[in-house]
């Protein structure tokens, strides 16, 4: 009986391991669970932006303490108006361009700024170059007149000798025809006849000769007359340009320093920088001042003053001087004029003229000085820094502590300068805000949300 033979184990099967069958029931649930977590994740990302757009109003109270407030105050109150101006002489002499008639000219020679002249010192000389062209024509225009004149004046002296002669003439053939006619009582009467009509005819071509002179003589006054009025009209040239061209250099009239003025025709491409002052080679229109010599016995501030402190001036109220280029001594004047207001909304000013009551031979148009003017005292009343008090919409309120937050509160504006308003309509001792709270807390989010923002 055989033995069956026994076969031996098959080796281990080497590789990767099979990967599993994923059924469609089995993706569509790890597909659900995708889904809710990120619904989660929107969620709670959109209840963070919510929280965070509500921390203001959460932290009212926080930010009211954290804008600057004062307390409305009772006292007396002096309005001080303090302003920058610039030096200017009195009574200047102004230095101005011709009336040439041109359409403009151009500068040659010019002194410069803060140059010392004296009476009869050249300040300014403008091109002649036209104006002496213009008087050789009229030179030339003028002679050329005369001769005319003398050539009528010629002509007409000819002419009137030779009607002078046929008028002789023509009266001798009437006294000759005259003669004649005394024969007719002996002669023919054909012969009388004729003789009659000759002294006629004698007589009608003297009478025409006398007109014709008489006309001729009008004519040759009217035409000396024309040629006078060219002569005329060619000397009125010639003195015009003459004028002109010793009018184009223009002299001191007093001793003083030279303030020279900005050109306006230079087209100056920067708006807000000013104007460069007038210099050799500028052009000028016929008119314009090109620079001013003021009187250094009469010297005259100009100050840009803002519209608000207005009300606080009149002529007369006496200022302090403060000149930047004399810092050891002091200065007196008074207002002398209040000029119109102008520039743009947001920055109204009106200039405000200053004479000097004690001038200093150191003294030189163009300094800056300081000015400041102690205008009226108001006593007793109820103020706050002029930075409380805002105005919009027609209103004009403070900003009154009010709880944990703030509340407008309508005022009347009594006065106010760049640093306090005097006002009525909120109790002494009232908490107000020296800044916007709504601003405040704009300013505060807005900046907490920047550094929220990763880096």
């Amino acid at each position: 009986m055989s033995t069956p033979a026994v076969r031996p184990p098959a080796p281990p099967v080497t590789g990767p391991e099979p990967v599993p069958v994923v059924t469609a029931p089995r993706r569509r649930r790890r597909f659900g669970r995708i889904v809710v977590i990120i619904c989660l994740v929107l969620a709670a990302a959109a209840a963070g932006w919510k929280g965070w757009r509500m921390l203001p109003s959460l932290t009212t109270g926080a930010r009211a303490a954290e804008v600057p407030t004062t307390r409305v105050k009772r006292g007396d109150v002096a309005l001080t108006v303090t302003a920058k101006g610039e030096l200017r002489g009195g009574n200047s002499e102004d230095v101005a361009a011709p009336m040439t008639g041109e359409a403009e000219l151009h500068i040659i020679v010019l002194q410069k700024a803060g140059d010392l002249v004296k009476e009869g010192d050249v300040v300014v000389q403008f091109d002649t170059t036209d104006q002496a062209f213009k008087l050789r024509e009229a030179e030339a225009d003028l002679a050329e007149a005369e001769q005319q004149v003398i050539k009528a004046k010629a002509d007409g002296g000819a002419l009137q000798e030779e009607n002078d002669y046929a008028l002789l003439k023509a009266k001798a053939d009437v006294r000759q025809a005259e003669l004649d006619c005394r024969k007719n009582p002996t002669l023919s009467a054909i012969v009388a006849k004729q003789n009659d009509l000759a002294l006629q005819s004698a007589r009608d071509r003297l009478a025409q000769l006398e007109k014709d002179v008489a006309n001729f003589k009008a004519t040759n006054e009217a035409g000396i007359a024309i040629q006078d009025a060219a002569r005329s009209k060619a000397q009125v040239q010639a003195a015009t340009a003459r004028r002109n061209i010793e009018g184009m250099t223009v002299r001191a009239h007093r001793t003083g320093y030279v303030a020279i003025h900005q050109n306006p025709n230079i087209n100056w491409g920067y708006r807000g920088m000013s104007l460069p002052p007038f210099r050799v080679g500028d052009r000028v229109n016929p008119g314009m001042v090109v620079a001013e010599i003021p009187d250094l016995n009469s010297w005259v501030l100009s100050a840009n003053v803002g519209e608000l402190d207005r009300g606080h001036l009149n002529p007369g109220e006496p200022v302090e001087i403060q000149i930047v280029a004399v810092p050891f001594r002091e200065f007196h004047g008074r207002i002398k004029d209040l000029g119109g207001t102008s520039g743009p909304p947001w920055d109204r000013h009106f200039e405000c003229k200053i004479t000097l009551d004690d001038p200093a031979p150191e003294l030189r148009p163009g300094m800056n000085a300081n000015l400041v003017v102690h205008a009226e005292t108001l006593h007793n009343v109820l103020w706050v820094p002029g930075q409380a008090v805002f105005d919009s919409d027609g209103r004009t309120f403070v900003w009154a502590k009010s709880g944990s937050g703030f509340a407008t509160a309508d005022v009347k504006l009594v006065r106010r300068t760049e640093s306090q308003a005097v006002i009525t309509g909120v109790p002494e001792g009232r908490v107000v805000a020296l800044a916007n709270p709504q601003q405040q807390a704009e300013k505060k989010a807005g900046g907490g949300a920047l550094q929220a923002l990763p880096k």
